[in-house]
């Protein structure tokens, strides 16, 4: 993208756009290699780590959809502002916690800081820029928020090692001040449609979510016979299908009828498998890493540092091909290669060598991971007529968060109750096999629309 083709306001709403985006994807990421150092100065063990990283997924994934309508209600800008100051309070309370509890709820509030950033960052570029200038300037934001997703680690490990756990959240402040200082200097005149809010619907979806979560993560220490247990677990699967059965119209804050566009309904059922398999290696490797293994926290986060190389080698790469030869060959090669690296994580062996047991796999993951992130981004959102290319992107941002969320709130149960060298096994498992299915549904549903077919024409699936 040349700068000679964007105004002033334009590659400036880009910067806020990435910088607003970037801080909510680093942190999706970024605990998970604290999580040890967590867990060793304010106790819990296995439950703690798991709710430090689902509850900030709860939140963020359940109200991405709504902040979407509020965005339109009440102003780009003004959404984008209250998101980035709340975050930035929520991330300074993470910073000082001094119990699990706070922690908890501090991560719970940065997750709902959080859902008001992605979606105005997003409808900040798709309202200030048109045709090819649009398509690159959300290309450019994808890239570092995938970016932001792969070097968290790394840049968690390097703050636990060399500073504290605290400073891998308080590190937020910084990016935020520049963007609110950048949000100041945007002139740009919006006016709100006053777009209807669907509170109540919010509302059912993150109680949903967080019946369903509490009753995964907490079953191993009470059984799923203790009332505890079952009765949040009951109450919130009601709860989400209330939900469900409130997007039956167009005006809902997740159109049901989007997908019944092939492409667009089955790329997020491969969403679901890919993004969960990529969550729960994400988790088990930042972990195991360092408690089984005996890794420092940098030296873990470097693990997947290959995986970030070959994205930014690859990526753009896959999606030039893919609009060539079509997406469907990459979503399904992508996912069955990531599966075989999976498999490769099988050599770790109490003898632990990272160069033999773990690179060859990063490698593998890596490679597999670039050919499928633009190729399905391209395919769901190139289903869509772009005037719903917001919400169709929301959508997709939702179903990969909770795909992650679920898949750790099902941790103890993956790994055998604790993330020990048979539970690391256990994980490669489920992670490969996640991944297979990924592809598996890619292949079976993905098509390449015909050039004069309308993008919006629902076809059956």
């Amino acid at each position: 993208m040349t700068s000679a083709s964007l105004s002033t306001t334009q590659r400036l709403v880009i910067a806020i756009a990435v910088l607003a985006s970037f801080v909510t994807f680093l942190d999706g990421t970024v605990a998970t290699v604290a999580l040890p150092a967590i867990s060793e100065e304010l106790g819990g063990g296995l439950t703690t780590q798991q709710w430090v990283v689902d509850a900030y997924l709860i939140t963020l994934s359940a109200l991405i959809l709504l902040a979407g309508s509020v965005s339109d209600a009440y102003g780009r800008v003004f959404v984008m502002r209250i998101g980035l100051i709340g975050f930035g309070i929520a991330s300074v309370v993470v910073g000082i916690a001094f119990d699990p509890v706070m922690l908890i709820i501090a991560r719970a509030a940065q997750g709902a800081a959080g859902a008001l950033l992605v979606p105005s960052s997003l409808a900040l570029i798709t309202a200030t820029m048109r045709g090819e200038i649009q398509a690159r300037g959300i290309g450019v934001w994808t890239a570092f928020t995938t970016s932001a997703q792969l070097v968290g680690p790394l840049l968690g490990g390097l703050f636990v090692d060399y500073l504290s756990w605290r400073f891998v959240f308080l590190i937020n402040v910084l990016p935020i001040a520049v963007t609110l200082v950048l949000l100041a200097r945007l002139q740009l005149p919006e006016h709100p449609k006053g777009a209807r809010v669907d509170w109540l619907g919010g509302i059912l979806c993150a109680a949903g979510l967080g019946g369903i979560v509490f009753a995964l993560i907490e079953q191993p220490n009470l059984g799923w016979s203790a009332p505890g247990i079952w009765i949040p677990a009951v109450l919130g699967i009601l709860l989400f299908g209330l939900f469900l059965g409130r997007q039956s119209t167009e005006n809902s804050m997740m159109p049901l009828s989007l997908f019944r566009i092939r492409n667009f309904g089955w790329g997020n059922l491969a969403t679901l498998f890919v993004y969960a398999a990529l969550s729960l290696n994400g988790f088990v490797i930042g972990v195991y890493l360092q408690q089984g293994a005996g890794l420092g926290a940098t030296a873990a986060g470097l693990a997947s540092l290959p995986m970030t190389i070959l994205m930014i080698l690859i990526s753009s790469r896959a999606g030039a091909w893919a609009g060539r030869l079509g997406a469907r060959l990459f979503m399904t090669l992508g996912p069955l290669i990531m599966a075989l690296g999976a498999l490769l994580l099988l050599t770790v062996s109490a003898d632990f060598d990272y160069w033999w047991q773990v690179l060859p796999a990063m490698i593998v993951m890596g490679l597999g991971l670039s050919l499928t992130v633009a190729p399905l981004t391209t395919a769901i959102l190139g289903a869509i007529d772009e005037r719903r290319s917001g919400i169709a992107s929301a959508i997709n941002n939702a179903v990969s968060r909770v795909a992650g969320l679920l898949v750790v709130a099902m941790l103890s149960t993956i790994v055998g109750g604790a993330l020990d060298l048979d539970g690391f096994h256990s994980a490669a498992w489920v992670t490969a096999a996640l991944f297979a299915v990924g592809g598996v549904v890619s292949w079976i549903g993905i098509r390449r629309p015909a050039p004069e077919a309308d993008p919006e024409t629902p076809r059956p699936i």
